[in-house]
This record gives C-alpha cells, sequence and structure tokens, in this order.
C-alpha cells in the first residue's frame, strides 16, 4: 500500500513538473519537441522491454487488426495531447494547461456516460455542472473559450477512454503506440533535415541530451503510475491525480509569473469544487459498500 502510494505520487510529481523540462527548451519549435519525444521513448521503451524479455505480446497484436487500429487512435489522441501541451508551456499558458488536467477526471466521467452507457449519479452530475459553471465563468471573463485545458482534458480523457477498453497493459500499450508514431516522426526529421531545418543537430550538447532525455521522462512516470495503481485503491489514486495539475499552477504563478488574478481564481475555484464534491462522493461510496469483516465461528 505504501509502496504504491509512494510509486503513484511520483509519477504526478514529476508530471506536475514538467514546465521545467520544456521551458529548458524553447529554443526548439514544439513540433520538433514532438517528435524526438516519440523517437526517444521508443528507444527507452525498446530497451525496457528487452530488459525484461517482454516481447511475446507483439506478435499476437500483429495478428489482430482491430487491435492495431485502436492503438492506432490512441496513439493519435496521444500525440495531440502532447502538442497542446508542449505549446502552452512554450508560449507561457502553464496555468491554462493546468485547467485541462483538474478537469480531466470530470471529461473521462461525462466520456463514460457518453460512450460507455456508464450511469452517473446525482452528485457525480452536480460536480460537473459545477466545472461547466467554472469553465462558462473563466469564458466570460477572459472574452474567449479556455481552449488549451479543454482541448488537453478532451484529448486525454479520449486516449483514457481508448486505453480502458484495450487489451494491453501500460508498458505494451505505450511500446506500440510509439511504434506506430515512430515512422511519421523519423519521416518528418528526415524532412526538416534534408531542409537544413533540424535543431537538434544545431543546438548545444546539453539541449541534445535534454531531447534525448524525452524518452525517459515521458516513459518513467507512466510506469511508476502503472506500478501504483496496481497497489492502492482507485479512490486514493484520484486523490493522487490532482498533485500534477497542482505543482502545474504554482509553477505558472510563483515561477513564470503568469497573470492569476480575483476573477480567473473564481473561475478555478469553482472547478475546485467541483473536484472536491466528485472525490468526497466517491471516497464516501467506497466507505460504504466496504464489505464488513466476518468474525470466524
Amino acid at each position: 500500500m505504501r509502496l504504491g502510494m509512494l510509486y503513484a505520487a511520483a509519477s504526478f510529481v514529476i508530471w506536475g513538473l514538467f514546465p521545467i523540462y520544456f521551458k529548458a527548451l524553447q529554443e526548439i519549435a514544439p513540433a520538433q519537441i514532438l517528435v524526438h519525444r516519440m523517437v526517444w521513448s521508443l528507444v527507452f521503451i525498446l530497451a525496457v522491454l528487452a530488459w525484461r524479455k517482454q516481447w511475446s505480446w507483439i506478435g499476437k497484436v500483429l495478428r489482430r487488426p482491430k487491435v492495431l487500429a485502436g492503438f492506432a487512435a490512441s496513439a493519435l489522441f496521444l500525440s495531440s495531447n502532447w502538442f497542446i501541451y508542449i505549446w502552452a508551456v512554450n508560449n507561457g499558458r502553464v496555468i491554462d494547461s493546468s485547467l485541462g488536467y483538474f478537469i480531466n477526471p470530470l471529461v473521462s466521467v461525462l466520456m463514460g456516460f457518453l460512450f460507455l452507457r456508464e450511469r452517473l449519479r446525482p452528485i457525480q452530475w452536480a460536480a460537473v455542472a459545477l466545472a461547466a459553471c467554472g469553465v462558462a465563468w473563466l469564458t466570460w471573463q477572459a472574452g474567449q473559450v479556455p481552449w488549451i485545458g479543454l482541448m488537453l482534458a478532451a484529448t486525454f480523457g479520449t486516449y483514457g477512454l481508448l486505453r480502458k477498453t484495450a487489451a494491453l497493459g501500460a508498458l505494451e500499450g505505450l511500446s506500440l503506440e510509439t511504434l506506430l508514431l515512430f515512422p511519421f516522426a523519423l519521416g518528418y526529421l528526415i524532412v526538416l533535415t534534408l531542409n537544413g531545418q533540424n535543431t537538434f543537430l544545431a543546438a548545444s550538447t546539453s539541449t541534445q541530451w535534454l531531447l534525448v532525455a524525452a524518452g525517459p521522462i515521458t516513459a518513467i512516470p507512466l510506469l511508476l503510475f502503472a506500478a501504483g495503481a496496481r497497489r492502492i485503491p482507485l479512490s486514493m489514486l484520484g486523490l493522487l491525480q490532482y498533485i500534477g495539475p497542482t505543482l502545474q499552477l504554482l509553477l505558472g504563478v510563483w515561477l513564470y509569473h503568469e497573470p492569476f488574478g480575483g476573477a480567473r481564481l473564481a473561475g478555478f475555484a469553482l472547478v475546485w469544487s467541483a473536484l472536491a464534491v466528485y472525490s468526497l462522493e466517491g471516497m464516501w461510496r467506497a466507505w460504504m459498500v466496504k464489505p464488513a469483516v466476518t468474525e470466524p465461528v
């Protein structure tokens, strides 16, 4: 239990500190950061698979076109989420990106209702309504829809929906996704190189190593999350997941000095209230359905 909490918390802390990493790569275009993330993630994951001698799943997957199609779709949404996040961080929108991961749990609940025919309880509907009010308030006070947060929540929520019904675990699934993305990433890098636009080649050694580090930086928190999720209750995992967006928000306000006045705070407060309602209701239900301990006869 303690080890599971440690694994899960570590994964969310790493995700929460991602803005620092991507800010260090501001000299590289977001699209190029994205393709390097795809390439080096695959290299790192293949090394992990080789170390664990975990190859048997590949042959089975290649004989199942529907599985490949499903993971092609999840790879598309995952890469879209990565690109939007990288662009947002490197364009001074860290707070906007944190909003996406705050509302993501509620978006996932709504997607379960729409696509998996999962029934929402009244309190869950209240939480979704509160979050919608928060987004509406942020839209009104800013004069535009908070599209970065909504797109991040939508792409990651859809990715989670596809992975929920997928046939592979965390490591194998990410391996297949990066493998499917690799030809496009490699082709783009070749085109950039032929046109003299591959900034990796002209970058400093430290920047090149930072790009290479995108592999373990991407894969390690996912593996920690998978290990933690197997050891702790879903309700606890749901509470720990707010570590990531909270750290991102704090970085955006205190380290990068992005504007976060009273009007914007009010919108976030509505979203936080929705999350509190949702989380407390989930904890209460988990406690109520806990099986009673039977005394030995």
